[in-house]
């Protein structure tokens, strides 16, 4: 693998990874739902000073809310609650469980991965608020959207850029959706280096110790039993697989008390599992930056169309782009986004530090909107799921010079594209 950097040429053994002991961060409930959790709408609009006039907006988005992406969970968990109902072990809790379950699977056959009514409704509000916002952008401009060719990424964008044709029925709108856009909205699909980095999995050991590590087994005895013949490891696995479908639960519209199931830090622990998954998945990180690295083409479009619009080649007021998690967790580590971006060899200190709850939400999204002032100057502010974020470390102002931003961009760029 070309890319891979800071590869450990051992996995660090065990004792070296944990700084503290392992999911020693506290959520609520909403928060443990992690990566499916619904968007976050913002309490208030981000304002912007009188001297400054919006020139263009770059918007790179998530799908929105969903059904469950398969059926992989729901049917395991079916699997084992309905053997240990064979085996008479089965507890009450773990009949209703299985009742969760079955519901899952109705509600969501031929719907999986679907978006779902929530999903459209989080992209109708973020256009509505784009469209408030930024009035003087849709007065007269032109809107390009794309997505990738998954149907719930191109009913994302179909549902943003409807809310905007609603709102105004002049604008320009044109879309395009299907695997030509391949390259910047799932680039983890045919970069050879990443996919190398999957299949070799350089993280497992860490991944696995972790889990090994901080897994509650205590949800799965509590539904199947004490009596069910399931050694810890994959109880522990099983306890993952419950986390999974019990976190789906509120992105699919479906109302469950998941704390009957759950104690709260039995749903922190597990979550953060899942969180530490996504961190060494998508992130760039000690042992590699190549899942980082795969979103370069993206970052290396968001600027020179920006560029564009900013040097008058280009009267594209508004470009939408609508991906997934996958596409959003590699470009924001690359860009050392706040929050987004944390390197470190103690394992146990990321829930503290990267939290999917906060990256990649559904319908997350990251929006750069170019601003003229009255000199002439153009400046860029960086909106996370529509709250303004710093860029530059040292820099505490959220009105940057284009030009330093771009500058600044570009050094994120892996190296072989900074030439």
């Amino acid at each position: 693998m070309k890319r891979i950097t800071a590869l450990l040429s051992i996995i660090i053994s065990v004792h070296c990874l944990y700084a503290a002991s392992p999911a020693a961060a506290t959520y609520n409930s909403i928060q443990c739902e992690g990566s499916a959790m619904p968007y976050p709408t913002p309490k208030e609009s981000a304002s912007y000073p009188d001297s400054l006039t919006p020139v263009m907006i770059n918007h790179v988005g998530r799908h929105g809310a969903r059904y469950p992406s398969s059926a992989s969970r729901p049917l395991a968990m079916k699997r084992a609650l309905q053997h240990a109902d064979s085996l008479g072990t089965i507890t009450p809790l773990g009949r209703e469980l299985l009742a969760v379950t079955e519901n899952v699977i109705t509600r969501s056959n031929g719907k999986w991965g679907a978006l779902d009514s929530l999903g459209m409704a989080e992209q109708r509000g973020i256009a509505a608020r784009m469209f408030a916002n930024y009035p003087n952008l849709f007065a007269n401009g032109k809107v390009s959207a794309l997505s990738s060719f998954a149907p719930r990424c191109i009913m994302s964008m179909y549902s943003f850029t409807h809310q905007l044709a609603r709102m105004n029925n002049r604008l320009e709108i044109f879309t395009s959706s299907g695997r030509q856009n391949s390259p910047l909205m799932r680039p983890f699909d045919i970069d050879q280096d990443y996919i190398d980095y999957r299949n070799d999995k350089p993280y497992d050991d860490v991944l696995k110790s972790y889990i090994a590590e901080t897994a509650p087994v205590a949800p799965v005895k509590r539904v199947l039993g004490e009596g069910y013949p399931l050694d810890e490891e994959h109880m522990r696995d099983l306890a993952i697989t419950e986390y999974g479908l019990l976190a789906g639960l509120s992105a699919m519209g479906y109302d469950v008390d998941v704390l009957k199931f759950l104690t709260i830090d039995e749903y922190n622990s597990l979550w953060s599992c899942n969180n530490l998954r996504q961190y060494l998945e998508r992130t760039a990180n000690t042992i590699s930056t190549v899942p980082a690295d795969i979103a370069a083409d993206l970052l290396m479009n968001l600027i020179n169309t920006t560029d564009e619009v900013a040097e008058r080649r280009s009267d594209t007021r508004v470009m939408l782009r609508f991906g997934h998690a996958e596409t959003l967790m590699p470009l924001l580590s690359l860009m050392h986004i706040p929050g987004c971006y944390y390197m470190t060899n103690y394992f146990d200190t990321v829930d503290s530090h990267w939290r999917n709850f906060y990256v990649v939400p559904m319908a997350s999204n990251l929006q750069i909107i170019l601003f003229r002032a009255k000199s002439g100057r153009l400046y860029a502010r960086f909106d996370l799921n529509e709250v303004p974020v710093t860029l530059i470390p040292g820099n505490d102002s959220v009105y940057i010079p284009w030009s330093t931003a771009r500058q600044y961009l570009r050094r994120c760029l892996p190296a072989h594209m900074q030439i």
